[in-house]
């Protein structure tokens, strides 16, 4: 174990000097660092001899880190309940396509910021990424809050949708690289929490908009809180040492190592580190690499399960479930309280299962129980229901579909890309599959109340259906399982299962 040691010490010596100088490493180097590192990692991953690492070292850093997933949730939710108002408050009642304007805006921006998140996220670090996508959010709800206008409107939202488009992509990577491998998938899957939470928070406060004039300003102003508490709260926390490592700083990703892990577990990271970062030149990620080299599939996997995620309709009852409530003559604001509590519920559900069962298996369940869900919806509005079997099956539906949607269709995909993506690759694959997510997204918000006139509500839920078991067999074909997996092993199984 002792030689092991030093061998570590020796090889990471030759190959920090690799980092700087760009030199590529000698055959002889890799070989002592491959048998070094199996005679030191081997105890982190099994636990036999001095166990896991304390997951209590990097819980601070994901809470911070999950004030964006909370932003993200109350933006989705924030028109929910508060469009009418605005409509009429601001001269566009009646006008679907304003209405579907209002919400894809902010989606069309989440776009823009999208494609531009890798490049900050490995341009700036993954803290001051986090800043940055802080600042159009608060500059966005402000300039919302205030308008007299369609088109201010729409410009504050497109702001915030800049900050949402950076904010998941840079969430999913901090999570996934100051994270414990035995407990990446609860605090992946914790951030799916903080987003209901968030949706939940922007249903509560659009409650009053109803009954009070211009309440609807008050709860863009909300929505400035976290993003403040974010900025600040950031400066407290410490880089990702990934990042460091590729930025050639590997004293301090070594210390970063040792506050997340502890001194034990120091010399196993920095060796799996090294192995994964050997021979790669950090500064050449390019999205042709993406679309044609060897990590294709990646971005395939990744980018697919984004536009099924959202071709399954969910964020349509985000957007819209006091319209679809209100067709079904179901007060909205009980209704929707019920949706938000139904999202935590089953988030909750895979934060406890997620490192248990699997993303794999989560998956499946969640698609596959959203698509009996939504069976259930068309049934209700045929002429085989009655009255109250209307009411049931669509409002029960509704909140199934939910439920099945937050236990794996929500959480496991950013969780899964930010896994199964080469480290040096790792932001620019996330980059561009939620550039897909966030264009078919757009198209969801913009045309779903016009798709609903036009096709009425059972060819609606058959469509969105179809998309959802298209999903459980592509996951069944495609996607490997991740779980208790470091992120070299995982990478390893992927180029294995490519050649």
């Amino acid at each position: 174990q002792r030689v092991g040691m030093d061998s570590v010490r020796r090889t990471y010596t030759i190959m920090r000097g690799r980092h700087i100088d760009k030199r590529v490493p000698s055959k002889e180097s890799l070989s002592a660092l491959d048998k070094a590192e199996t005679a030191v990692r081997l105890p982190t991953v099994t636990g036999k001899d001095i166990g896991n690492p304390s997951w209590k070292r990097s819980l601070p850093h994901v809470l911070v880190a999950s004030l964006t997933s909370l932003l993200f949730g109350y933006h989705l939710g924030v028109v929910n309940e508060t469009l009418e108002s605005i409509s009429i408050d601001l001269g566009f009642s009646g006008n679907t396509i304003a209405e579907g304007l209002v919400v894809s805006t902010c989606l069309g921006g989440a776009f823009i910021g999208s494609l531009f998140s890798g490049l900050v996220a490995d341009g700036v670090g993954r803290r001051r990424a986090f800043q940055l996508s802080a600042l159009p959010m608060i500059v966005g709800a402000s300039l919302s809050a205030t308008t007299e206008s369609l088109e201010g409107m729409l410009l504050g939202r497109f702001f915030v949708g800049i900050g949402m488009g950076i904010g998941p992509s840079v969430t999913a990577l901090y999570v996934t690289e100051v994270s414990p491998a035995y407990v990446r998938g609860t605090y992946g899957s914790s951030t799916q929490i903080a987003t209901c939470l968030g949706l939940l928070g922007s249903l509560f406060a659009g409650i009053p908009a109803k009954d009070n004039f211009g309440w609807w300003r008050i709860c863009f102003w909300i929505s400035t809180v976290p993003a403040v508490m974010l900025t600040v709260c950031m400066e407290l926390c410490d880089e990702s040492p990934q990042w460091l490592f590729k930025r050639g700083r590997a004293a301090e990703a070594e210390a970063v190592f040792e506050k997340l892990l502890g001194g034990a577990y120091v010399k196993a990271a920095m060796a799996e580190l090294t192995r994964s970062d050997r021979g790669d030149d950090a500064d050449s990620a390019k999205l042709s690499e993406l679309l044609f080299g060897r990590s294709f599939r990646v971005v395939f996997i990744g980018s697919t399960l984004f536009a099924l995620q959202q071709l399954s309709g969910i964020n349509a009852v985000f957007y819209f479930s006091s319209t679809v409530f209100k067709k079904a003559g179901v007060p909205s604001a009980s209704a929707n309280i019920c949706v938000g509590v139904c999202n935590l519920l089953g988030s909750t559900v895979a934060v406890i299962l997620m490192d248990k069962l699997g993303r794999k298996v989560l998956l499946i369940g969640s698609f596959a129980g959203m698509a009996v869900s939504l069976g259930l919806q068309a049934i209700a509005y045929t002429s085989f229901s009655s009255p109250f079997g209307t009411l049931f099956l669509s409002v029960g539906g509704m909140l199934l579909f939910v439920l099945s949607f937050a236990t794996g269709a929500g959480p496991v995909p950013s969780l899964l890309l930010s896994e199964i993506c080469p480290g040096r690759l790792r932001a620019t694959a996330l980059a561009v599959c939620l550039a897909v997510h966030w264009v078919i997204n757009f198209f969801v918000g913009l045309l779903f109340l016009r798709m609903l006139e036009q096709l009425g509500s059972v060819l609606l839920n058959a469509i969105f259906g179809f998309f959802c078991v298209v999903a459980v067999i592509f996951v069944q074909k495609n996607v490997i399982e991740t779980k208790g997996k470091s992120l070299q092993e995982i990478e390893i199984s992927l180029l294995s299962a490519s050649q």
